[in-house]
């Protein structure tokens, strides 16, 4: 599988985006754990994760935990795989997500987290979101000092604007590794994340990058079975599902980029981890580039 880099480490083209294993509609531990497993036999070396993905108000850091029971019956080599983790939201159990990037909390939650992952040091801590009753500088201080303290590794920061960026970055300084934004075909307002995060040496994580490309289209026997975009007839031509090229033409459109597709199921995560080394020709992207895909999708 291709690779990239995020600060340092060298990770997957394509992670594994592990919040649908633990909220609602969630699989079974078994299944959840066989996923897991399929991403990192795929080659899949990096794991996106968080405190609040949950279901029920006292299931805080079932992902994580989860994660870490994963890898610990897994029988391969661990060696590379970064497991990246969020702090700063927090879910009620009423089905609703709150924000706290209340300095201290956010350094409780990544002690904690670290705890239930294993691991001495959390290899990569984003901040999930910004917290509009503190101030942003406090929040990413808070980071900071997580690193300067051992407790992290490297930090990140998610649903960001570009003055975010450029403050959190002013801070941190190399420290700061990666955004998170949402970025799909369906969802492209953070192209100027993207160009800043690019311009500045950060790895760019799509969350739901699979988004407006049907899912249905996996479970067809031979192949993508909806024409209903670009995406789709491009899966249709190159008889493969339309996932695979939403994640290519996101890998297309910078080296920065790392998607974190979200998966439930083995199969899911197999077909996501292809698009790494699947390349789109010039023609197929131009069909996909902004402005001609959106009006599709």
């Amino acid at each position: 599988m291709q690779h990239r880099t995020i600060g340092d480490t060298s990770v997957s083209a394509i992670g594994l985006g592990a919040m649908p294993l633990s909220i609602e509609h969630r699989p079974d531990e078994s299944r959840a754990i066989t996923t897991v497993h399929a991403a990192l036999d795929a080659g899949v070396t990096l794991i996106d994760t968080a405190d609040s993905y949950h279901w029920h108000a006292d299931e805080v850091g079932h992902n994580e935990r989860l994660i870490a029971r994963a890898l610990a019956h897994y029988g391969g080599d661990l060696s590379h795989v970064l497991i990246a983790t969020k702090g700063g939201r927090g879910r009620p159990g009423d089905g609703s997500w709150t924000v706290d990037g209340d300095p201290e909390h956010l350094k409780r939650a990544a002690g904690a987290s670290a705890k239930r992952l294993g691991v001495e040091a959390i290899g990569l801590y984003q901040l999930h979101k910004p917290d509009p009753a503190i101030p942003w500088a406090e929040s990413v201080g808070a980071l900071r000092d997580l690193v300067e303290a051992g407790t992290i590794r490297a930090a990140g920061i998610s649903n960001v604007t570009t003055a975010q960026i450029r403050e959190a970055h002013a801070i941190l300084g190399d420290a700061l590794v990666s955004v998170q934004n949402q970025y799909s075909p369906a969802v492209r307002d953070s192209e100027p994340q993207l160009r800043l995060s690019t311009e500045l040496g950060l790895a760019f994580l799509p969350w739901s990058p699979l988004g407006g490309i049907s899912r249905s289209s996996l479970d067809g026997p031979t192949g993508p079975t909806s024409a209903g975009t670009a995406f789709h007839r491009v899966a249709a031509e190159r008889g493969v599902s339309p996932q695979r090229v939403a994640l290519a033409w996101l890998l297309s459109r910078s080296a920065a980029v790392i998607p974190v597709p979200g998966a439930s199921r083995p199969a899911s995560i197999t077909d996501s981890a292809l698009a790494a080394d699947f390349e789109l020709t010039e023609s197929e992207q131009t069909r996909l580039a902004p402005g001609k895909a959106a009006e599709n999708v």
